[in-house]
């Protein structure tokens, strides 16, 4: 996508933020890119990361398309995007896999005080997005990371009649994957602020 054309090549050794994903039909995965088009607007490095699906079949998740992550890039990195599809008002299945990995992490308080935000898609507007997004947040809450949510001096957080709110970004998927202006506009925002965020938190902590 054009979007990604745009984000700079990773620098070796660069903090970034990560943002991590896991998208079935593709809506998800474009939300990660303007995420990580926001990011890379604050000047931060990005690092875009899939989670594999837990089965195999003939039609592979979008994410597959991105390398997947490992509990390298989550330890190293600066700040976290973290988004999944709705599912009944939860996570998809290879997100709270992956999640359930990170015990080590939290061992050693590998991501204390780096902010985290999430976002999440879904075919319906009453779909449980609010609900996915919040269940998203609490395992981040036990790592120690500080959330951020979209602020309402974002005129489209007010004015959006799709998807993206207060807790993070989102999309309504309905027929289509592509996302409305307004749900690209909030997406953005929300990686800029993370990258922001990530430059004030980096500066603060002793290195790794």
């Amino acid at each position: 996508m054009k979007a990604l054309q745009r984000i700079p090549e990773m620098q070796q050794n660069a903090p970034y933020v990560l943002i991590l994903y896991y998208s079935r039909q593709g809506s998800t995965q474009a939300l990660a890119r303007q995420i990580a088009l926001g990011v890379s607007q604050s000047g931060m490095e990005v690092r875009l990361r899939s989670i594999p699906s837990l089965t195999s079949d003939s039609s592979p998740a979008a994410s597959s398309r991105d390398l997947s992550c490992t509990l390298e890039d989550v330890e190293q990195c600066q700040g976290l995007a973290l988004g999944s599809p709705t599912r009944f008002g939860h996570m998809a299945a290879p997100v709270q896999h992956f999640l359930e990995q990170w015990s080590g992490l939290w061992q050693r308080g590998a991501l204390i005080d780096k902010p985290a935000a999430v976002f999440t898609s879904s075919q319906s507007a009453h779909g449980g997005q609010e609900a996915t997004l919040l269940g998203m947040m609490l395992p981040l809450l036990h790592q120690g990371m500080v959330i951020l949510g979209i602020p309402y001096d974002q005129p489209a957080l007010s004015n959006t009649l799709e998807g993206g709110g207060p807790y993070g970004a989102g999309h309504i998927a309905r027929q289509q994957k592509s996302l409305c202006p307004s749900e690209r506009q909030l997406a953005q925002h929300l990686g800029l602020r993370l990258g922001q965020w990530a430059q004030r938190s980096g500066t603060s902590r002793e290195p790794a």
